[in-house]
């Protein structure tokens, strides 16, 4: 039996809306639609059905065909009005003269295998406007649309790969993604690509397609703030595990032993260059020196290894010269770390129960350095989390002049508000980032990020984050029924639990 592909996404070409203040008429034996205006005498007949009919049989029964096309070992009759019609590429290929392909009536295309499997449903979406998408065909008809300037095939495979990474991710297809969308600038999906590697690098790092992570790619997200881990050594070990499958890699191209020792030598150093040992705890990094890696490899590693508990120690007049280049002061920069000293998990259950204006409130604390010597300072963080919107009742305000009435405000956001209870300093400045977690495809992940740096004073204690998440994915009108109040928002076996994680970073 067939069963429908669940993300798989089915493409109709775009339909005119009717006329507005018109009936529609449709009867059994008619091939056409009616829409008539009874303010005039005019009717408007949509035959657009029947016409799409007719391209249809055209292509599938291979009728008056004057241009074929042979793509590996199969010919398809098409027609050069509707090729160059549908594609720039065609158009200059069979209408210029200083084409040879012009004149001639059967046509050869060199194609990458993966893009013949497809060509057929490449060449029907020019006749139908229709076609199914699915994370294994949506690369090589994107492909194919690419190549021969189908810009609004495009554009849909561009929308599908955007809104189904999480999908691709599981199923190995991630990092072709990412690198065919760099090479051939499709722009919003490497970004989403990227992000979502960063904000669910641990996951990433788990899965078979890990090994296709292109080393210059790699070295670009490792450079990065905003990578999710629980700490610095979770990060430190996902790199070395893909050193490893590299490794395998370079033993199978290279069959010299000293040719592999030195290839895999100079990528271990370009790599872990980007790892940043001083915001591992003095533990941790004791801990490293018995790993295999830092053994084979310690001459390099020695010296970053002692910025790190040089860091902790406090000695910061000897590291202070790593202070003045952008790649020292990263190694001192604390990425989004999910652990407990830094972070907290902030959650709602039955979402859909909760009432509006409804405040959910948390308490946790945070360090403030991620420096040893600086361990006992730790602060208390208040959050007031709003997600039906932000209700201030009318109130009465007594000042020299009398009695002042406040009226009432009512603001339609998804608000997180958060509080220094005590300032350990005069002043602090950190880095407020919201880890948003959603649900595509099935698979639960970080899927925003959403971040602030606010100066905590005596004055100034609370931060408010205001559309934190559009309005509207939250607060879906009471008339519609809950299963259909489906948002990617909402995580959970019921899909009706609200998910953050806060985390917050103190800048030095």
């Amino acid at each position: 039996m067939f069963r429908p592909d669940p993300d798989a996404m089915y493409v109709p070409d775009d339909t005119e809306p009717s006329p507005s203040k018109s009936r529609r008429i449709k009867s059994e034996p008619q091939e056409y639609e009616e829409s008539i205006n009874n303010d005039s005498c005019q009717m408007t007949i949509d035959n657009s059905d029947n016409v799409l009919k007719v391209l249809r049989k055209l292509y599938s029964h291979q009728e008056m065909c004057d241009v074929y096309l042979k793509v590996g070992n199969k010919e398809y009759g098409t027609h050069r009005l509707i090729l160059c019609a549908s594609s720039d590429v065609f158009q200059v290929m069979l209408m210029r003269p200083e084409w040879s392909e012009w004149h001639e009536s059967r046509v050869e295309l060199q194609e990458m295998p993966i893009c013949e499997a497809v060509f057929h449903t490449f060449l029907e979406y020019f006749y139908t406007g229709k076609i199914l998408i699915t994370h294994t065909n949506v690369m090589p008809i994107l492909a194919l649309a690419d190549k021969y300037m189908v810009k609004s095939l495009s554009r849909i495979c561009v929308s599908y790969m955007c809104k189904h990474i999480p999908h691709a991710a599981s199923h190995n297809q991630l990092f072709s993604w990412l690198q065919y969308s760099l090479a051939c600038c499709h722009s919003n999906v490497y970004e989403t690509c990227e992000n979502y590697i960063k904000w669910n690098f641990e996951s990433v790092a788990n899965t078979p397609d890990y090994s296709n992570f292109d080393v210059e790619l790699f070295i670009n997200v490792l450079q990065q703030n905003d990578i999710v881990v629980h700490n610095e050594m979770v990060l430190y070990n996902c790199v070395v595990r893909w050193l490893e499958l590299q490794r395998i890699k370079i033993c199978q191209m290279l069959q010299s032993n000293d040719m592999v020792e030195r290839e895999y030598r100079q990528l271990v150093e370009k790599i872990m260059r980007y790892i940043r040992f001083p915001m591992m705890t003095p533990r941790e990094l004791a801990e490293l020196l018995l790993s295999p890696i830092i053994k084979q490899h310690k001459e390099f590693f020695v010296d970053r290894m002692a910025i790190g508990m040089k860091y902790h120690s406090g000695y910061t007049d000897q590291i202070s010269a790593y202070y003045n280049c952008d790649e020292g002061r990263l190694l001192f920069t604390p990425r989004l770390y999910t652990s407990d000293s830094c972070s907290a998990i902030l959650t709602i259950e039955n979402f859909w129960s909760i009432p509006n204006y409804h405040t959910s409130t948390f308490v946790f604390s945070s360090h403030l350095s991620a420096a040893e010597h600086e361990s006992h300072k730790v602060n208390e963080w208040l959050v007031d989390l709003y997600p039906r919107g932000v209700w201030f009742k009318k109130c009465f305000l007594i000042v020299w002049q009398g009695t002042l009435e406040v009226p009432q405000e009512i603001m339609s956001t998804v608000r997180l508000s958060l509080t220094c209870r005590e300032l350990s300093e005069k002043e602090m400045r950190v880095k407020v980032s919201v880890l948003i977690y959603g649900l595509q495809g099935g698979v639960e992940h970080v899927m925003e990020v959403k971040e602030k740096v606010h100066h905590f004073t005596a004055q100034d204690k609370v931060m408010n984050f205001d559309d934190l998440i559009p309005f509207n994915e939250l607060n879906t009108p009471a008339a519609i029924k809950q299963e259909e109040k489906e948002t990617p928002y909402l995580v959970g076996r019921n899909r009706d639990q609200l998910k953050l994680n806060l985390v917050i970073a103190p800048i030095r």
